[in-house]
């Protein structure tokens, strides 16, 4: 038996890696996605083939409806926004559509509540702050201080066990994502990542988190092995 710890697993390329990478680290890895309104809820399934695939001791599902907010293009009747070129993704000034109000701060919250219940004192998220969106739940300074708030906050925390939050893809770029995972056998075709796909579950390749995707995969010198609606 390893060493618990959880692992927010949305089944995209960045929380796959992770739990990659927990895995490959000798962690006993309780997997933790959210069907939480979501039009893309087709990552759930892509969150199960990797659960599986890389061994967790558990994957939790939690429902949570984010619907009766809406005010995101992810849980709301709001176009997702589409691009052709990953350079238009990038804008500093605005934060966009595809922002879920207070996402990351409920999805911890939650695996908090996990960590304690199977003891473990290791939380693991995929959240990067260089081939990102500019979600500001991303961001270092966020994690730093729900870290802080999470040792205040929790019986293990005022017991003297320390919770420390990971976020070992943080100053990575999508290209080093990309090959840090295939370096530990990840299989990319299990994962999805588009926040637009239709019925059969295959990206659109011109939503923010598919463009970002594709650059990875480009500056890698790889190509990507799922298959594009349209590119």
């Amino acid at each position: 038996m390893g060493k618990p710890a959880v692992v927010l697993l949305s089944g995209g390329l960045d929380s796959t890696t992770v739990l990659a990478m927990v895995r490959d680290q000798g962690y006993d890895a309780y997997a933790l996605s959210f069907r939480y309104g979501q039009r893309h809820t087709v990552e759930l399934e892509a969150a199960s083939r990797v659960a599986t695939a890389f061994g967790a001791t558990r994957h939790v599902v939690a429902d949570i409806d984010l619907r009766v907010f809406g005010g995101s293009a992810l849980t709301d009747d709001i176009a997702v926004p589409k691009h052709n070129d990953a350079a238009d993704v990038n804008t500093p000034d605005e934060i966009p559509s595809t922002y879920v109000p207070a996402r990351n701060t409920i999805f911890l919250s939650f695996a908090l509540a996990y960590a304690e219940t199977v003891g473990a004192t290791d939380i693991f998220l995929g959240v990067n702050a260089l081939d990102y969106s500019g979600y500001p739940d991303c961001r270092p300074e966020y994690i730093a201080a729900y870290e802080s708030m999470a040792n205040l906050a929790t019986k293990i925390g005022v017991e003297g066990a320390r919770i420390k939050i990971h976020t070992p893809l943080m100053s990575m770029t999508k290209a080093e994502i990309v090959q840090a995972g295939l370096n530990i056998g990840v299989d990319y075709g299990l994962t999805s990542s588009c926040y637009d796909p239709d019925g059969q579950g295959r990206p659109c390749g011109h939503c923010d988190s598919c463009l970002l995707r594709l650059k990875g995969f480009a500056d890698a010198g790889l190509a990507d092995p799922l298959e594009y609606q349209s590119i």
